[in-house]
């Protein structure tokens, strides 16, 4: 590797180093031109945060993924997130908790948790939610929920999901209609969120919640709805 590249793996978000082993070519994907079928095989590298070897073109080529963790943004400091946060942490996620009631989102609740006090659609302003993020509201509160939910449908989010009964999703997606956003943005919300489990318990629904924000990750037949 090169002095060059590595400065430019340092400067990106998510990339993957393609290294020919019969050569020792190097390309950095996406960030450079490449045959089709290495590109695509970069891209599912990348979405599996899985380095390996692939044959393209009758070459063998090794790809070096290079990614930060996937980050989870939980909106609302209730007892739900108290589970979901540490069990979506133990898989590899960066966590922050968005509350600006700060009685509710305290260390003493979310020990070792990065927390958030701004108001949520401040803070999704500035998480900048990629494609590597997933946003999950959990307060039932529109004040709070819809902003967020608002911002995240802005961004490229691969997961966006919010808690509450059928009837509470449907009047929230009334009020983000009203907002200007269309079936298509308002389909991206996964609600209510989490697989069907018959999650009883905080801790039940933080794992039907995290169960499903991996399926939809790893493209997982579970995930469609």
């Amino acid at each position: 590797m090169t002095p060059e590249t590595l400065r430019e793996i340092l400067a990106s978000h998510a990339v993957v180093l393609a290294t020919c082993l019969a050569d020792g070519r190097q390309m950095l994907l996406p960030n450079h031109p490449a045959p089709q079928a290495l590109q695509d095989a970069a891209t599912l590298a990348l979405s599996r945060d899985e380095s390996r070897c692939v044959e393209i073109a009758g070459e063998t080529w090794f790809l070096q993924v290079y990614a930060p963790p996937c980050r989870l943004l939980v909106v609302g400091a209730v007892h739900i997130a108290q589970a979901l946060a540490p069990l979506a942490q133990a898989l590899g996620y960066a966590v922050t908790v968005v509350d600006p009631r700060r009685g509710f989102a305290s260390a003493d609740r979310f020990p070792g948790i990065t927390l958030s006090h701004a108001w949520p659609d401040e803070a999704i302003a500035a998480f900048a939610p990629d494609a590597r993020t997933a946003v999950v509201t959990l307060t039932h509160d529109p004040k709070l929920d819809d902003p967020a939910l608002a911002g995240a449908l802005g961004s490229h989010a691969f997961f966006i999901g919010a808690l509450g009964s059928r009837k509470t999703h449907a009047a929230r997606l009334d009020r983000l209609a009203a907002l200007g956003h269309g079936p298509a943005a308002l389909s991206r919300i996964r609600g209510p969120v989490g697989l069907a489990l018959g999650a009883v318990t905080a801790p039940e629904i933080a794992l039907s919640i995290v169960a499903e924000i991996v399926a939809t990750r790893r493209g997982a037949a579970l995930a469609h709805r």
